[in-house]
């Protein structure tokens, strides 16, 4: 499985294809038990350094249920401890400003993954991997996270997708994978 810079490449399957676990062994919280697996030429098996450089968007937004909204940022940049230039778009596109200082239990679903893709495009990241990211976001919203989605693709950004709403993935994965018992089954572009 390749996945490239400057394309939306969207995973599919079954449930316990392998989905999840692939984004987990992406980010080193679970190692793959057999195979090779390389970012940008370095061996991700080796070391830790390569996470700096993702952003992560799981399904289900889980934060600190004490925290404020801007607690959660500001750990994230604290834990981050990188230089990288902070992409603050989607906190202003998303309206978030507003919730900043209300503690994460007091927010609503669709409030909480909006944090939850704040958090992600933050730190404008080499690999963003999106699992479901417009899970529990209303239309607008939803609109707008695509739209960063194509932006950051063409800004030459790598994103990994999963997602069982396969309408929306027609309308910006550029490379579909079908997973199935942990396999890559088929993987192709939708474009002609």
């Amino acid at each position: 499985l390749d996945i490239a810079r400057g394309a939306v490449t969207a995973v599919i399957g079954p449930n316990g294809a392998g989905k999840t676990t692939l984004n987990k062994i992406l980010l080193g919280l679970v190692r793959a038990d057999g195979g090779t697996l390389h970012f940008d030429g370095v061996d991700m098996l080796q070391g830790i350094s390569h996470r700096e450089r993702f952003g992560y968007m799981p399904q289900a937004a889980r934060f600190p249920e004490n925290f404020t909204a801007r607690d959660v940022l500001t750990v994230l940049t604290d834990l981050r401890g990188t230089d990288r230039p902070r992409d603050e778009t989607l906190l202003k596109a998303f309206e978030l400003s507003a919730f900043l200082d209300q503690p994460v239990r007091s927010l609503s679903g669709g409030q909480r993954q909006r944090l939850n893709g704040v958090a992600a495009f933050l730190f404008t990241a080499d690999l963003l991997l999106l699992d479901e990211p417009t899970a529990g976001l209303d239309p607008v919203a939803s609109g707008v996270l695509k739209d960063k989605i194509r932006e950051r693709r063409d800004a030459g950004c790598a994103v990994l997708i999963t997602s069982h709403v396969l309408s929306e993935l027609e309308e910006f994965a550029d490379v579909i994978v079908f997973l199935h018992e942990g396999r890559v089954r088929w993987s192709g572009s939708l474009r002609l």
